[in-house]
């Protein structure tokens, strides 16, 4: 079967739902303001690393507390280039989950590395009591994600990393405002990575995303692994790469970083609410929340019984409510060659079969709220 593009498809099944996961209608309805400033870039040309990277740049910095932040294309390119800016190569192994989006491995395989995968906690990240046996000699990175925007447990995994002299770069596409006993997500290890796509919680009209260290000699990698190596103009210093975060995608995410406190408060309101009112299912494990983590919840994400009907009854019944991701990474055909088998990482496996994802993002009303509690009610009864 050929590969063709498979998302138009999606987007119009998923306009179908009366609760969507989808809101990109709603949150840019003031694209006019958005437009104008786009306009200025138009009229001074500058839409390549113009000074609106260097803008946005320099705000982002600030949300992490980082001393810098590099925008490129995208979540993936972020990951793939601090791979690439730490020296990964042919053979070097990187510690990471079977538990993510494909992005986080597909950028260690094309890194040159080999994803050597850990099993998961009831958390749903990484079990960092299970990192320690899978070091070799050709460990190089470990590389956590902060899945659905909950931060790994990172004491323990930068206390690991110190011990084998390893790299930590966090995946923190779904963690922007996430912290740890305080400190901001990106800013937990040696180099942070997040996505702008259009569903994550500070989303552009395409592909960006945004690198952050707090190394002068990692900023300096980066910036010219980004832009063909380049130093000036006519100085190329090194062969590199092709991965700028557009000037016009600068700006969507500049406008909508006005609104960032608010989009995360709405998640977590929102969360706090159905976590009281699901927890009286027995058939629903909802996990803990630790209280000195700050999840942001870019999903979020249930374990139940029936979990296939109950999604099934809730599509029908006009809830987007979506699966991610039923199969893990490690059972995925493009994992064949690493050689990995059903059951290598049961706690994985159990939470792929159960899992399931409810919207929550910040135009989900009370009444929504609502109609998915008693809709799930509905079902169990």
């Amino acid at each position: 079967m050929a590969v063709v593009n498979f998302l138009p498809k999606q987007y119009e099944k998923d306009k179908k739902h009366t609760i969507n996961h989808n809101y990109l209608q709603q949150q840019f309805s003031d694209c006019d303001a958005i437009l104008k400033k786009i306009k200025q870039v138009v009229i001074e040309g500058d839409f390549t690393l113009g000074s609106a990277v260097d803008a946005f740049e320099d705000r982002f910095k600030k949300i992490t507390q980082t001393k810098y932040a590099i925008g490129v294309g995208n979540g993936t390119d972020a990951l793939f280039l601090s791979l690439k800016a730490l020296g990964v190569n042919e053979g070097d192994e990187v510690i990471t989950t079977p538990f993510t989006f494909y992005s986080t491995v597909g950028a260690i395989v094309t890194a040159g590395g080999k994803p050597v995968f850990v099993d998961i906690g009831d958390d749903y990240n990484i079990d960092a009591n299970k990192i320690e046996e899978k070091i070799t000699k050709r460990t190089k990175v470990i590389l956590p994600v902060h899945w659905a925007g909950k931060p790994c447990a990172m004491d323990k995994i930068r206390g690991i990393a110190k011990s084998y002299g390893l790299y930590i770069v966090e995946d923190a596409c779904h963690a922007i405002q996430a912290t740890y006993d305080g400190q901001p997500a990106g800013n937990l290890g040696d180099i942070g990575c997040f996505s702008f796509h259009p569903l994550k919680n500070l989303n552009i009209w395409g592909d960006g995303g945004i690198i952050t260290t707090n190394s002068d000699t990692l900023a300096e990698a980066l910036r010219l692994l980004r832009n063909h190596g380049l130093k000036e103009r006519d100085e190329c210093v090194r062969f590199a790469y092709n991965s700028r975060l557009d000037t016009i995608q600068a700006v969507v995410a500049d406008h909508l970083l006005n609104k960032i406190d608010y989009i995360t408060q709405s998640r977590i309101s929102n969360v706090e609410y159905l976590d009281k009112h699901l927890k009286k299912f027995s058939q629903i494990t909802i996990p803990h929340r630790e209280p000195h983590i700050k999840q942001v919840y870019h999903l979020y994400s249930i374990r139940c019984e029936k979990r296939d009907a109950l999604k099934a009854f809730l599509n029908e019944n006009g809830i987007d409510a979506k699966i991610h991701y039923p199969v893990p990474i490690h059972l995925q055909p493009a994992a064949k060659y690493l050689g990995y088998k059903r059951g290598d990482f049961p706690n994985c496996e159990q939470i792929a079969a159960q899992t399931l994802s409810l919207p929550v993002h910040e135009f989900i009303s009370q009444k929504d709220l609502d109609v998915m509690v008693e809709s799930i009610s509905n079902f169990y009864v």
